[in-house]
């Protein structure tokens, strides 16, 4: 029988931007833990940054400019996505830049958040984790190379970890800059090229050594434009060199020929760009010495990078999950407001962590901004405090209280969001004439409806106060949402009452539910 479809609805969004020396790349993706991330949006543009860097020493002030505005432009398409982890970083050029300083002043403003300068060594590890998560080998010896701009980097992977990893100054535009003048390049500057990559990858491929190495992969543009130019690639259609083979001896051909061929010439290989053009010849002279100095038959291509490999770390370290969760001051106001009112703290905490499971896990289905989760997590720690002035209709005493309340730390329409989630824990759904949703705008009833079903389940979930659930995992099976209740107890009472009260999540999500223990 076919397996039933099932997977994480929990898949948040990350943004990545790699500032290097040659390009500028932005990516944007859903993550979930058990399937590749799937990307939302991916720019490239060629930059050229680390030329004035080369030349110089100092990025230029025109270079500067175009990149904080491409900056600007990306940072728009990947805030329309709600992501609730971004991370920007430099390589190369910005890290050998006397005015580095100056440089992400200005570009951390452009994007709005920190860019930071990062190591060859940091560079090297995202690049082994991209590559993990778009192509992982969990049990090869694989090499991979990374031609950028200004550097390269050499990765030994074993058994899917990081077993040496080598940055070197290797990078495409660099070496153009350093060592190739003439149009077509002259032999002597071919012959000094050669010899300095021999001289910078020596002792890398000493400490590789000569055991075996399963798969040679090759990321970045270089790579990319290689892999399609031997296998008659066009550029329009480069998103298929993904995972293509090209043998040590095409690319000793292709290099060959390269040399030989003037940038015009160059320009009209199958696969290889314009602008890539300009910068083939070294890149590619990497990529061979590698390839011949440990005697390696081919490589392979893989278009993920260090933006993937952002995103991998950002999935792995939980990023932009405390967005979505009560700051330390808030969380104090409203378990001081709790303590108040006679709520069972230890009640609504656990109340409160059940809804950031909820939250978090359905979030493809609610599909709201992260700061909302902070709204309902305040309603899990609020929705009995009704119960100070009558236990009859308590949730409608709950609403007046929240709402006439002062709440540092929540603005007016907040607090009156969060009162409304403690109005709707139980008893009626929110309808159009409730007086209490009169004041509000369209949208704000919306959140409304879409999380008080969120709340009812977490508070019955936690109904005698036995604090019997640990945690609720949150996936779709053949269209069913299922919600795993993790606990070493019986929970078969907790079970019930949510079941009982989610007639309001089925209305509003219009999907079947289904609440049923973990097993051990």
């Amino acid at each position: 029988m076919p397996r039933p479809a099932y997977h994480n609805l929990y898949m948040p969004r990350y943004a990545a931007i790699d500032i290097g020396s040659n390009s500028l790349r932005m990516e944007a993706a859903e993550v979930t833990s058990s399937e590749p991330p799937q990307i939302l949006v991916s720019e490239r543009a060629v930059t050229r940054l680390g030329l004035s860097v080369f030349r110089t020493g100092r990025i230029s002030a025109e270079a500067m400019d175009t990149v904080c505005g491409l900056l600007t432009t990306m940072a728009q398409q990947y805030k329309k996505l709600n992501v609730v982890g971004v991370r920007a970083v430099a390589t190369s050029a910005v890290r050998d830049a006397s005015n580095q300083k100056d440089f992400l002043t200005r570009a951390s403003q452009a994007i709005g958040t920190s860019v930071e300068i990062i190591s060859g060594q940091e560079e090297a590890r995202l690049i082994h984790l991209g590559v993990q998560s778009r192509w992982p080998h969990p049990s090869q010896r694989v090499l991979i190379v990374d031609i950028g701009g200004g550097s390269a980097e050499i990765i030994l992977s074993e058994k899917g970890h990081v077993a040496q990893a080598f940055s070197k100054p290797l990078g495409a535009l660099r070496l153009t800059e350093l060592f190739l003048k003439a149009d077509p390049p002259r032999e002597i500057e071919i012959h000094r090229l050669e010899q300095y990559i021999h001289e910078r990858l020596a002792a890398a491929v000493t400490r590789v050594g000569n055991e075996k190495v399963d798969r040679v992969i090759a990321t970045a543009a270089t790579a990319s434009a290689v892999v399609s130019a031997v296998n008659q690639i066009p550029r329009a259609k480069r998103d298929s060199a993904d995972r293509v083979r090209a043998s040590s001896s095409q690319l000793r051909k292709l290099y060959e020929d390269l040399c030989r061929s003037s940038l015009e010439q160059r320009r009209k290989i199958a696969g290889i760009g314009p602008r890539r053009a300009e910068i083939i010849i070294p890149g590619t002279a990497v990529l061979l010495s590698v390839l011949q100095s440990l005697n390696l038959p081919s490589l392979y291509y893989c278009a993920a990078g260090v933006r993937d490999g952002i995103i991998a770390d950002l999935h792995a370290r939980g990023a932009g999950r405390e967005l979505a969760q009560l700051n330390r001051d808030q969380r104090e106001i409203v378990e001081a407001m709790s303590t108040k009112y006679g709520v069972s703290l230890r009640h609504a905490r656990k109340v409160a962590r059940l809804t950031n499971d909820l939250f978090r896990g359905l979030q493809p289905l609610h599909n709201l901004p992260a700061h909302y989760g902070r709204l309902l997590e305040a309603a899990a720690y609020l929705h009995d405090v009704g119960h100070y002035v009558n236990d009859t209709s308590h949730h409608k005493h709950s609403y007046y209280l929240v709402l006439n309340s002062d709440m540092p730390g929540f603005d007016a329409k907040e607090r009156e969001l969060v009162a409304n989630l403690c109005r709707y824990h139980r008893k009626a759904m929110p309808t159009g004439d409730h007086a209490n949703l009169q004041p509000l705008d369209a949208e704000t009833r919306r959140v409304v409806t879409m999380l008080s079903p969120l709340l009812r389940l977490a508070d019955n979930l936690d109904r005698g106060h036995g604090q019997r659930v640990r945690s609720i995992e949150c996936t779709l099976r053949n269209g069913e949402v299922i919600l795993e209740l993790q606990s070493d107890k019986d929970v078969g009472l907790e079970a019930w009452a949510a079941e009982r009260n989610g007639e309001m999540f089925r209305q509003v999500y219009e999907r079947p539910l289904v609440i049923t223990k973990a097993r051990a």
